[in-house]
């Protein structure tokens, strides 16, 4: 079966207001770019997204955010998006904090089929609130809910026909767990060879989790927030 004949913008056709999409990511490092250009073009609205973070205010997540299409993330972090900011406090925004770790083992969770978990992290904070509690062997642990998305976007390096997938080093961050937790899986990548091409060894996401590839062409990769030293020459 070959997974790459559609183009993303009759992919993203699927996609109606209201969706839960997981958006693969950490900051701008791997993110599904052309995706997210294609549904902020589409103008999809009150989309809940779940990611890591929200991109910055002009690219990524962001776009949508800006474009008011967004209604409720969930989310380790606010990051380096002062509109993430702005309209969380203002009530625009619905926003779910999830300590990182719970988050990935969340959308992990769903794509196992998993319901449900237990963890201590966020035991006695605002995490908590509102949650199941158990004991066990003495110690208190919340319980937390599997997540699973109506479509999961994400980005891979190189794909073969088949669907099956390669991430490059860092980029392989909530990719792979996003790519087992969503109905429908949209793999974007920059390079498609042959089924056969692939050594199996090195196939991050098989793929039977994958329903559509996408090659992406010019990705910008920008870096989300640059860090200088200068050294001062020691006489």
């Amino acid at each position: 079966m070959n997974k790459t004949e559609k183009m993303i913008h009759e992919i993203v056709e699927g996609v109606q207001d209201g969706a839960v999409i997981l958006v693969g990511g950490f900051g701008l490092c791997g993110i599904p770019e052309k995706a997210i250009e294609a549904i902020r073009q589409k103008g999809v609205k009150d989309l809940t997204v779940v990611s890591n973070n929200c991109g910055v205010d002009d690219w990524g997540l962001g776009l949508l955010l800006a474009n008011k299409q967004i209604k409720k993330m969930v989310s380790s972090y606010v990051g380096e998006n002062k509109i993430f900011e702005q309209q969380y406090l203002s009530g625009e925004l619905d926003v779910e904090l999830t300590p990182q770790g719970t988050l990935a083992e969340r959308i992990r969770a769903g794509g196992a089929g998993i319901p449900a978990f237990y963890t201590a992290t966020g035991v006695g904070t605002p995490v908590a609130e509102g949650k199941p509690v158990k004991v066990f062997d003495g110690k208190e642990y919340i319980e937390e809910r599997a997540i699973t998305g109506d479509f999961a976007f994400i980005k891979a390096w190189k794909a073969d026909k088949l669907g099956n997938l390669v991430y490059r080093k860092t980029a392989r961050n909530f990719n792979p767990i996003m790519a087992t937790a969503g109905k429908v899986t949209i793999a974007e990548v920059e390079e498609i060879v042959e089924v056969g091409e692939l050594d199996p060894d090195e196939i991050h996401t098989p793929a039977v989790f994958v329903q559509h590839v996408i090659l992406g062409e010019a990705y910008e990769k920008k870096i989300e927030k640059r860090t200088t030293r200068v050294e001062e020459a020691i006489g």
